[in-house]
C-alpha cells in the first residue's frame, strides 16, 4: 500500500512585508507572499501565499523583521483553506509552513 505525500519546499524572496493577524482565540496567523522565479523550461514568476500558524508571537519574530526582497526557504504542505466572506464561501490554495530559514542566516553560519 502506498503512502500519500504532501510536501512543499519553496525558495524565493518575499514579495511584501509579512502580515500578522491575531484572532479572538489568541491564535496568530502570519501571511507571507513568496516570489519564485524560474528560467527553465519557460521563464515565469509565481507569487505563492504562505501561512504560518502559531499562538506564540516569539516564533514569528524573525519573520516579522523580514522585508520585501529578503530571501528565504519554506518547508511545509499544500492546503486548501475555506472561510465565509460577505459574498459567500471562499477558498484558496496556500502553503502552510512548518519551518522556514532566512537564507542570509544560513550563509552566516558557514
Amino acid at each position: 500500500m502506498s503512502q500519500d505525500l504532501n510536501s512543499v519546499v519553496l525558495q524565493g524572496r518575499l514579495a511584501s512585508k509579512p502580515e500578522l493577524k491575531v484572532f479572538d482565540s489568541g491564535q496568530r496567523l502570519l501571511r507571507l507572499l513568496v516570489t519564485t522565479k524560474m528560467a527553465e523550461p519557460h521563464r515565469r514568476v509565481d507569487v505563492i501565499p504562505v501561512s504560518v500558524w502559531e499562538s506564540d508571537v516569539r516564533v514569528f519574530e524573525p519573520l516579522i523583521e523580514m522585508g520585501k526582497g529578503d530571501e528565504l526557504q519554506v518547508h511545509g504542505s499544500l492546503q486548501r483553506r475555506y472561510w465565509e466572506a460577505p459574498d459567500g464561501r471562499r477558498s484558496r490554495i496556500e502553503v502552510t509552513a512548518q519551518s522556514w530559514f532566512k537564507l542570509d542566516d544560513l550563509s552566516e553560519e558557514e
